[in-house]
């Protein structure tokens, strides 16, 4: 284990060569741009491939047909480009081509404020492709959570076969703070399956057990198939029967939502005995959680429920804890988005106070504690 200085940006490029990153295709986009510079300097001396695209539809397509030969691909950018990819991430999703996303959001809409913090691409994170398809979204807060949900978006997409989405912000993509880096035999990688050459294109997308497909083999080894867009049979190829298309659809969602013990994560803190929590993810969790321990010195019993996954939303972790609280505030850098997840899964049982910023400043940890305090008075 190795003790390093490293920005987020940076932890997020390391994290994602050490789970087995070997092509990225990106255009640079302000609060993104150390992670393209970051991949063009490392993967060729790993072996992998960096590549400057034209646009952000352009990178997006191209990680498709790196990881469509095998490869561990990914693409970074920040709230404009996050926008042009949508179309290419749904179809990865259909498709079932395992890559990662990375959005490193910024104060917007349109070119807002390039270098300002803001969490306010949550919402287009989990529906900005058209049509019905499977999400998973990972927040880090850390720079340390950079490295590691890094690898583990990886992980996730590589078992899901499925694009996974590394939703940063400013601030954790530019904060710089001292982290211990694991050595390989500490990290858990998980890597593609194949199906293998079944002697026929038929099976590319054959699913015998669960709802994850076998895997398929990397263009240019030997086995033909179809990859398309359109709703298609196991072989790949377009298929308009409403009832395989319902059986396709039903099983790329079900295959997320059958394993959420697996894929779901959150952190909770000082929550054993607490009658308020403060609900927050990513960039805003270290005010969060100096509020609470402010608070807590001043006799308030709060703490905090923070999700990792952010996609799909850990909701009955949530609900859980909705019986035994008087009340939630929740924080983030937006209008009020996670906010209307979190009204949902309280159903109305108790309030749910909102905090949010806009303006492309952070919000500090006294004015969290204020509306602690008047939440509690």
């Amino acid at each position: 284990m190795a003790k390093v200085l490293m920005q987020g940006n940076e932890a997020c490029v390391e994290g994602a060569i050490a789970a087995g990153l070997k092509f990225y295709a990106g255009y640079p986009i302000t609060p993104s741009t150390e992670i393209a510079e970051g991949c063009a300097k490392r993967l060729p001396q790993v072996g992998g491939h960096f590549v400057q695209m034209e646009d952000e539809l352009a990178s997006m397509a191209a990680i498709i047909g790196a990881s469509a030969t095998g490869a561990k691909s990914m693409t970074a950018t920040s709230g404009p480009g996050f926008s042009l990819k949508q179309e290419n991430i749904g179809y990865a999703c259909l498709a079932e081509v395992p890559c990662v996303i990375v959005d490193v959001q910024r104060c917007g809409p349109s070119t807002g404020l390039p270098t300002s913090p803001s969490q306010g691409d949550y919402m287009q994170a989990r529906w900005g492709t058209h049509g019905d398809h499977p999400v998973i979204a990972i927040s880090p807060a850390t720079v340390t959570e950079s490295y590691m949900l890094a690898i583990r978006a990886f992980n996730l997409s590589e078992k899901y076969r499925t694009p996974v989405i590394f939703l940063m912000d400013e601030i954790v993509g530019h904060m710089r703070e001292g982290i211990d880096i694991p050595s390989p035999d500490e990290i858990e990688i998980i890597n593609r399956r194949e199906a293998g050459n079944l002697g026929a294109y038929k099976f590319a997308y054959r699913v015998p057990e669960g709802k994850i497909s076998l895997g398929l083999k990397p263009f240019g080894e030997g086995s033909r198939y179809n990859m398309t867009g359109l709703m298609h049979d196991y072989a790949g190829f377009p298929d308009n029967s409403p009832e395989d298309a319902a059986e396709l659809m039903n099983r790329i969602m079900d295959k997320i939502n059958d394993h959420l013990d697996d894929i779901l994560d959150t952190e909770e803190y000082l929550l054993d005995d607490a009658e308020y929590a403060v609900v927050c993810f990513g960039g805003t969790t270290r005010a969060v959680r100096d509020a609470v321990d402010e608070a807590r010195a001043s006799g308030i019993k709060v703490g905090m429920w923070r999700p990792k996954t952010v996609w799909p939303f850990p909701e009955e972790d949530l609900r859980k804890l909705k019986d035994r609280l008087k009340g939630i505030l929740m924080v983030e850098h937006n209008y009020g988005q996670m906010l209307l997840e979190v009204q949902r899964c309280v159903e109305g049982k108790i309030p749910v106070k909102f905090i949010g910023r806009i303006d492309g400043t952070v919000i500090p940890p006294s004015e969290i504690l204020d509306k602690i305090k008047e939440m509690n008075a």
